[in-house]
């Protein structure tokens, strides 16, 4: 009562003082509880160890919310050390009991094949039953396990009702999934409309991928009119979070001053930004910018270098940029769009 308020004020101490009365005296629902508050610093101090050794003495009297959590914590490496044999023990047991959280996680812990050998089916087994308690993790993994053939025969459609059900429920990864296949139309008829509304859902919640992915339908007016500002906003926002496509089509947007004032310099920083990271397109874009002066000091040899990276990923056009530098007059200046 007093951990949720109710018909006192509330207060955590005072809670963490009767749980830890009835902790003492074996009660497993206390042991558990008691664990929690500690799991969050709520009336005590966090502290992993202490919970887990709570969550313990619980899961030992077969309490299954406390075993889940116990497996969680060795899952982690939270409070006990990291072994995943150990959770996948742990989940068993609460899973065994109904606990859909555990079937959900003994599921993941399949389809990794981590502390047992990697089994689409057994994972699949495992979502099916957390998914059908109406768990929305367990119905994304189980939607993409289907999307992806992975233990089962692909099947989109089918893929796309359990995304459905998790996006329903507010998972923002099912909603840019189930927002994709409605954007090539898999598994359900192509509707840009509808693939923009999925899309701004997951992006409201701060998703990179649907942020980039609500950006690219504003710039290409697909299922919302074309708005490259827009564009260029949702793109800022998935770039802010690291996201490399997305930086490197906001370097697009302010190289040709579509959507935001040009500006070759801020172009090149997020060139950079996505270039650092591997993406090949962005190299290219980078070795363009120092092989004409936008933004950086002119520097052909720094050109070349990035070039060099994107054409060692195979892009055609840094290959062709690459051999131009080597066979023409360092004088060369490329056509900026």
């Amino acid at each position: 009562m007093y951990e949720g308020g109710q018909g006192v004020p509330q207060d955590y101490a005072t809670a963490v003082s009767w749980y830890r009365k009835a902790a003492g005296q074996g009660l497993a629902n206390a042991q558990y509880n008691l664990g929690v508050m500690y799991e969050g610093g709520q009336g005590v101090s966090k502290d992993y160890a202490t919970a887990a050794s709570w969550f313990r003495q619980a899961a030992e009297q077969g309490f299954a919310n406390a075993q889940n959590n116990l497996a969680v914590m060795y899952e982690k490496g939270q409070g006990v050390p990291q072994d995943f044999a150990t959770a996948i023990n742990w989940y068993r047991k609460a899973a065994e009991q109904g606990v859909p959280l555990a079937q959900n996680n003994l599921g993941v812990m399949y389809e990794k094949g981590q502390g047992v050998p990697q089994d689409f089916a057994n994972a699949i087994n495992w979502y099916r039953k957390a998914a059908e308690q109406g768990v929305p993790l367990a119905q994304h993994n189980l939607g993409a396990i289907y999307q992806n053939g992975q233990g089962v025969p692909q099947d989109l459609t089918i893929a796309a009702n359990w995304y459905r059900k998790a996006a329903e429920q507010g998972v923002s990864l099912a909603q840019h999934n189930l927002g994709a296949m409605y954007h090539f139309g898999q598994g359900v008829p192509r509707d840009f409309a509808t693939a923009a509304n999925w899309y701004r859902m997951a992006a409201g919640q701060g998703l990179a991928n649907a942020q980039y992915s609500l950006g690219l339908m504003y710039q290409s007016g697909l299922g919302v009119p074309r708005d490259v500002a827009t564009a260029a906003n949702w793109y800022r926002k998935a770039a802010d979070q690291g996201l490399a496509n997305a930086q490197d089509n906001l370097g697009v947007m302010y190289q040709n001053g579509h959507g935001v004032p040009r500006d070759f310099a801020t172009a090149a920083n997020w060139y950079r930004m996505a270039a650092d990271q591997g993406l090949a397109t962005a190299q290219y874009s980078l070795g363009l910018m120092y092989q004409n002066g936008l933004g950086v000091p002119r520097d052909v040899a720094t050109a070349a270098n990035w070039y060099r990276k994107a054409a060692d990923q195979g892009l055609g056009t840094a290959k062709q940029a690459l051999g131009e530098l080597g066979s023409k007059s360092p004088g060369k200046v490329l056509t900026v769009m």
